[in-house]
Parts: structure tokens; C-alpha cells; sequence
């Protein structure tokens, strides 16, 4: 039996708000702790503090990845070794002009553009942006 990603996992100093803005790119309702899981965690010992130091951005459908966010107490400091593909035409190549909407939106929403990157690789165009997102992990828009 082959295994199945469960979560991709960013380190980050605030999930919650990291979490809602992965939700508001990739088109999830934003999560909260449903009242009666909060209630058990509290009463289990656990502190509010605990539960902001964990989110989740989740897709409904179950079709899309999970992103799970956790505080760490050390930022960022070096290059992601790993990052996300965010496709602005999710099911098809987008035009450029898509990919430029795309980022204008996210930007809005607390993106930052590193660098535009439009080259040939062979016969192939490659066109997309180098991202990062607010609290600085990369990712592209593609």
C-alpha cells in the first residue's frame, strides 16, 4: 500500500492568521475550532494559547491538500528547501494575463512578489511569479 500526503506543514509565529490567508488563496472557508472541540481541549487542560498555536486550512471537498500551520519560536531565515505550486487556472495552463490577476489578487490579500520569472525551457514557455507569502515562505503562482 502506497502512502497518502496528509497535511503539508508550515512552521509559522501566528497559524491562525497564516492559516486564513492560505484559506482566502485556495478558495477554503477560513477554520475555526468548532465549539464543542474547543470546549473538550479546554477542558482537557489545554490553554487558549495552546489552541492558537495550532490552525488548519482545509478544503471541504477533501480533494484539495490540508495545510497544517504550527508555532515555532525561531522565524525564518533561509530559502524554503520545499514550496507550493499555486495554479491561478486550477485544471488548465494559465494565459499570462491570468497569472497576473491571480498574483494581484493574493498581493491583496498580503503576498509579496519576489521576482517574475519568463523564460523558455526548450520549445516550452515557463511564466509565473516567485511569491511570498506574509510571513515570508515562498511559493509561486503559476
Amino acid at each position: 500500500m502506497a502512502g497518502k500526503i496528509g497535511n503539508i506543514v508550515m512552521d509559522c509565529e501566528n497559524p491562525r492568521a497564516l492559516s486564513h490567508f492560505w484559506s482566502d488563496v485556495l478558495g477554503y472557508p477560513r477554520a475555526e475550532y468548532p465549539e464543542e472541540m474547543r470546549a473538550a481541549l479546554l477542558t482537557a487542560g489545554l490553554s487558549e494559547d495552546d489552541l492558537a498555536a495550532r490552525s488548519i486550512a482545509e478544503d471541504p471537498t477533501g480533494e484539495g491538500p490540508r495545510f497544517f500551520f504550527q508555532r515555532v519560536p525561531e522565524g525564518k531565515v533561509v530559502k524554503n528547501r520545499v514550496h507550493v505550486d499555486v495554479n491561478a487556472t486550477p485544471g488548465r495552463r494559465a494565459t499570462p494575463a491570468e497569472v497576473d490577476a491571480e498574483v494581484e489578487r493574493v498581493v491583496a490579500l498580503g503576498a509579496t512578489v519576489l521576482r517574475r520569472a519568463e523564460s523558455m525551457w526548450g520549445p516550452y514557455p515557463e511564466y509565473h511569479y516567485v511569491m511570498a507569502d506574509p510571513e515570508g515562505n515562498e511559493f509561486c503562482i503559476q
